[in-house]
C-alpha cells in the first residue's frame, strides 16, 4: 500500500512533468520525428523503470522529487543511458541546452 503510494506521487511530481518537458522541449527545438518517436518509446520504458526504482528506495524518491521541482535535475538526467531509444533524445536536449 505505501509503495503504490509512493509511485503514484512520484509518477505525479516527476515521471509526468519530465515526460512533459522532454516532449515541450523537442517540439521547441523542432526535432526532426525520429527523435520525437524515440522520446516516446523512451519514456515508455524510462517511467517503470524510475517508479520502481522510486518504490525501492524512497530517499532516492523524495531527492528526485525535490530536485526535479526546483530545476536542480534536469529531464535528460533521468533517462536510461542503457535504453538505445534513450541516447539520441538525451543526446538532443543536451545539444539544445547547450546552444541556448
Amino acid at each position: 500500500m505505501i509503495a503504490e503510494f509512493i509511485a503514484s506521487v512520484f509518477a505525479f511530481f516527476v515521471v509526468d512533468p519530465v515526460q512533459a518537458e522532454i516532449e515541450a522541449r523537442l517540439q521547441d527545438a523542432r526535432a526532426p520525428v525520429e527523435i520525437v518517436s524515440q522520446a516516446r518509446a523512451c519514456l515508455s520504458t524510462t517511467g517503470p523503470i524510475l517508479i520502481e526504482r522510486a518504490t525501492g528506495d524512497m530517499w532516492w524518491a523524495g531527492t528526485t522529487i525535490v530536485s526535479v521541482a526546483t530545476g536542480l535535475t534536469s529531464p535528460a538526467e533521468l533517462l536510461d543511458a542503457g535504453n538505445p531509444a534513450c541516447v539520441p533524445v538525451a543526446t538532443h536536449l543536451t545539444a539544445a541546452e547547450a546552444e541556448a
